[in-house]
């Protein structure tokens, strides 16, 4: 969107130098990522840069309030409350569709924010690999707050391992080599030297918990950097596991699960700001008439988009039966501009922006940032088929 990168980047673009930045992001991790990687980056241009930075303060307000506990508490199902919360949620994950105001500036407009981990490695490794296969202008950052990548490093480090032994910290996810996004746990691997395991190879001995390394040794886990997701994990009844989420044990969570509640489509209503859309709880709608046509149906308990309805009708609504409207919002449509040119149709973006909130410390901090690229009806891969120049990537950004 920085008119001047754009028109200099689309002109040297060529199939072997996207080439040579994908082969980069497979030799740093010894995989392929799954998911289609986006040919471009994203150039945000300083005035847009402001806005994102000043809408992640607004919401980071609320998140911070000294009740927001109180104010989310009703985002934990009863299976799904784990022991040993945190006072706060470690990680933050701030989606803003780029859409364009009547006056032809940019304008962020909130999707969703969450409260778990991201692509933080990841994001990290693929801005690495524009900057070596194209020419990305040295004074544009990926990288936020004056962090060069070894104090990136180092804060993650920080958060993540803390005082242990990288050993003594493992990454967990369901059957992590066969999620998408595994691009980073291998990422964090190399960079942390923390274990990637499954929830199935945590074993338990009372309130301990361990793994078995490859010589058959317990080694005992301290931390557990959580990357599972409560919707899947309930769904995988064959997965035989010791590792119990609603038993107390001697670990430390890093992303403690009970955030990814607390901070999800739930916390949306509580927001009231020129960059997020009217969002109402569907059982609170107290009599408001509302044109549906401007509004999308999000379920509060599902994550990549699944069971969201792009155009209810009336009779949609109607058949949610009353006890579980709680457990629904209609958001404000949002429409994402297509402002990013690329060698064939434009393509709309959005723009994740990733925080951390270390421990004594008094708020969140934006520390990097993800860009997902479509040029279909909705974010995401379903929507994107066979198309080019659309998928992850990462802002380069004017501050």
């Amino acid at each position: 969107m920085i008119a001047s990168c754009r028109k200099a980047y689309n002109a040297a673009f060529t199939a072997e130098r996207y080439q040579a930045f994908l082969d980069e992001i497979y030799h740093a991790t010894d995989h392929r990522p799954t998911f289609h990687i986006a040919e471009t980056p994203l150039f945000v241009p300083k005035a847009l840069s402001g806005k994102l930075f000043q809408a992640c303060e607004e919401l980071m307000d609320v998140i911070c309030r000294p009740d927001f506990k109180e104010l989310s508490k009703g985002a934990l199902l009863p299976d799904q409350d784990v022991p040993g919360e945190t006072e706060h949620s470690t990680f933050f994950c701030i989606d803003f569709g780029i859409c364009q105001q009547e006056d032809g500036s940019l304008s962020p407009q909130l999707i969703e924010i969450q409260g778990f981990p991201s692509l933080y490695f990841y994001q990290h490794l693929c801005a690495t690999a524009y900057r070596k296969c194209f020419d990305i202008p040295a004074e544009l950052v990926h990288l936020f707050g004056g962090l060069t990548p070894e104090t990136y490093r180092e804060k993650l480090h920080r958060t993540i391992v803390g005082g242990s032994k990288p050993e003594n910290v493992v990454l967990i996810d369901i059957e992590p080599h066969k999620q998408n996004t595994q691009v980073d746990f291998w990422a964090t691997e190399r960079a942390l030297g923390v274990k990637v395991k499954c929830v199935s190879d945590l074993k338990t001995e009372g309130r301990d918990v361990y793994y078995l390394d490859e010589n058959g040794r317990k080694v005992p886990v301290e931390r557990i950097y959580n990357r599972v997701i409560f919707d899947e994990l309930l769904k995988r009844d064959d997965l035989k596991r010791a590792f119990d989420f609603q038993k107390e044990y001697n670990i430390h969570w890093v992303g403690h699960p009970n955030w990814f509640a607390r901070i999800s489509k739930h916390t949306l209503p509580l927001f009231d700001s020129e960059f997020v859309p009217k969002s109402f709880y569907l059982n609170e709608l107290d009599g408001k008439h509302l044109d549906l046509a401007q509004y999308v149906l999000k379920p509060l308990f599902s994550f990549s988009g699944k069971g969201v309805i792009l155009h209810p009708t009336e009779k949609d609504i109607v058949a949610i039966p009353m006890q579980e409207r709680s457990n629904f919002i209609l958001q404000q449509k949002v429409t994402y501009a297509p402002l990013v040119e690329t060698l064939e149709e434009p393509a709309k973006a959005e723009i994740r922006m990733m925080a951390i909130w270390e421990e004594g410390t008094p708020r969140p901090e934006i520390i990097t940032n993800l860009v997902r690229l479509s040029k279909g009806e909705m974010i995401g891969v379903r929507y994107n088929m066979g198309k080019t120049w659309v998928g992850g990537s990462v802002g380069f950004f004017e501050v």
